[in-house]
Parts: C-alpha cells; structure tokens; sequence
C-alpha cells in the first residue's frame, strides 16, 4: 500500500511538507526492507565490544529520537543511557573518559559543527561512535567508526517528518540487533502508516480546534514521551504557537497549575505501561476541565473532548512512536495552514543548523 502524494499548483502553501509526510510508508518500508540487514550488521559488530553504558547526542528533531533510543535502550537492554550536553566539549574543553562507551549521534544532515565536534572528541576519548544520518557523505559520518543511513532520501521542507519516524525505526533496528532480536515488531508500521496519513481529513477537523489558540500543551509518559516533545516542535516552527511539552509526571509537579478550561491539552496516551502510568495525569485534567484532545485507543479518545485513534492494537508499544507522531505532523501541518502561514518555509529557519 503506498501513500497518495498531494497534487495541485507547485505554489501551494505546504505542499512540499504533506508531499514527505506522504513518504513516509515507502521510506519506512525502506528502512525494513534495504536498511534493515545493514543496520543488523552494524549492531552486532557493536555488541561484540559490549559497551558498558550509551551516550546519545542530537539536536532538535533528533534529539526526541535519541530520547526515544534511550527510552529502548534501558528498557531492552538494561543498559544505563544519557543524553549528552554537547557544550561540555565544545565550549568547555571536557574530555571525559570514554572508553568502552558507546556514543551515538544522530543527525539529519550530519553537519553541524558541535556534533562533528563532539563526536570527534568522543572517539578520540575512546568511545566507541555511531552515526544515524540521513546523509551518508556528511562529515558526521565521516569521523565516526561506524554509520547508519536511514535512507529516507532528500527532505526539502523546513520541519522534519519522514527523517524522524525514519530515525525511530533505525534507532528500533539497531537496538534489536544489539540484544540479536530482528525487528519483527516493525514489520507492520509501513500499513499503518499508510492508513492513518489517509485519515488526513480527520486530522483538519482537529485542526480547526486549534486555529486561534495561544498556547498548547502536550503530555504523555513512556515511550509516549518523546511524541510529546516533537510534536511541541512541529507545532512551534510551522504555527509559531507556544507548545509546552511535559512528562505526565512532571506535569503534576507544579505545570498543571496553568491549565485551565480554555487550555488546549493534547495527550499521548500509548497502548503499554506508559499510557497507564498517563491515567492519574488524565483524570486530573478532565477533573480540572481541560480541553483535552487525545491520540491513542478508542476508549481513551471517547473520554477525552476530542482525539485520534490510533490503529495499535496487538502493536508492540515500543515501536507505537513511529506512528504517534504521523497525525501530530499533520496536524501542524492543517493549523499552520488554518492560520495562513507555509509550513514548508518557517520563518527564521535553515534545514541544516549550524551550532558550535
């Protein structure tokens, strides 16, 4: 099944981002079908070297992959994982030792300075270094030991879509391949992709909720988690509305003061533990009034004032991000355009963003 690409005047406002949101079945089969056996190979050349711990480093998009890898990471694995900060090497000359540590960095384009930098310094330190790219040519891939190419091919609109579900399926490939499992759990995302980017009607009715809003937030807890933060960023660089992404736990810590009856809240909810451990933070939205929207199972949607159901019934919860985010990209994609802006050129912005 292959999704239907947008047709219409190439001037069109938005068009170049539904056209890669469009991709991303094709580009998810892809990742299964060509990256799969490479990304295979390069896990069990890693977990050969048994890394004691992993050290994740990205920006923006990919940094809410590298949450969800550390989220598999320390679930599957057992392994302890962190996020690295960046500055500590670039601007503050640390050089920690990193022996036997595995450093991951993951990157769109592979070309921002700091997370050559870093990276560079992380081998030199004694790490060993992987790469998750979308650009197997780029210098991040050049100055790490080993690379993988998620293979979603050239991204042209400003905010990223089919480069970060492709990032969440290679990061899920690789750390399968690390404790030897293959992946089986994925084979079923690139249909139910494909059916929920058909829904898209669905998701501009949503939208119009949100036209006039002045402030989002967004919560969920698990693996949920990191569809929260990215879909927080999707939501800011198309439609410039303020979008606070929480934990469900840390929401109960002091933020859900701020919500209130003309609040919008949009929850995640997963199908798995994290999406019971969200039911408490629900509750206390409803009982405080929240216009509360969510994305998960019928009976969590029927609750809420408003949702999405999600086709994740007998889906393995780790692998649900992938298709958690597909309707958040679209609905930022729908309120951007309600609000008479392009949400392929956001203002301010460059598709590779050079940090130092």
């Amino acid at each position: 099944m292959t999704a239907t690409q947008p047709t219409g005047h190439p001037d069109i406002p938005g068009r170049i981002m539904a056209g890669e949101i469009a991709e991303q079945p094709d580009v998810l089969r892809r990742v299964l079908d060509e990256g799969g056996p490479r990304i295979r190979e390069t896990a069990a050349a890693i977990a050969a070297r048994n890394p004691r711990f992993v050290l994740l480093t990205a920006r923006g998009t990919s940094d809410n992959a590298a949450l969800y890898a550390k989220y598999l990471i320390e679930i599957l694995l057992g392994k302890p994982a962190g996020l690295t900060s960046m500055s500590t090497t670039t601007a503050y000359g640390a050089r920690p030792d990193l022996s036997d540590v595995l450093v991951i960095t993951i990157s769109q384009s592979g070309g921002s300075p700091d997370l050559v930098a870093s990276t560079q310094a992380a081998r030199e330190a004694g790490a060993i270094t992987l790469a998750v790219t979308n650009n197997a040519a780029s210098p991040l891939a050049a100055v790490s030991e080993f690379h993988i190419d998620v293979l979603a091919g050239p991204e042209k609109a400003l905010p990223a879509t089919k480069t970060y579900t492709a990032e969440l399926l290679a990061l899920y490939l690789f750390v399968e391949g690390l404790r030897g499992g293959d992946g089986a759990a994925a084979r079923v995302l690139p249909d139910l992709a494909a059916r929920i980017i058909a829904r898209q009607d669905e998701v501009r009715s949503l939208a119009a909720r949100y036209r006039f809003a002045e402030r989002l937030v967004l919560t969920s807890r698990g693996y949920g988690y990191p569809t929260a933060k990215e879909a927080a960023l999707k939501l800011m660089e198309t439609s410039y509305i303020p979008a606070l992404s929480f934990s469900g736990a840390d929401l109960l810590h002091g933020p859900l003061a701020m919500v209130d009856n003309v609040s919008p809240v949009i929850a995640i909810v997963p199908d798995g533990k994290g999406g019971q451990a969200l039911q408490p933070v629900l509750e206390r939205l409803r009982g405080r009034g929240a216009d509360l929207m969510v994305i998960g199972d019928k009976a969590q949607v029927d609750a809420a004032s408003a949702g999405f159901v999600l086709p994740t019934e007998g889906v393995a919860e780790e692998v649900q991000p992938v298709l958690e985010i597909i309707p958040l990209q679209l609905l930022a994609h729908e309120i951007t355009i309600a609000r008479g802006q392009d949400p392929d050129a956001p203002r301010a912005l460059a598709k590779v963003t050079e940090t130092r």
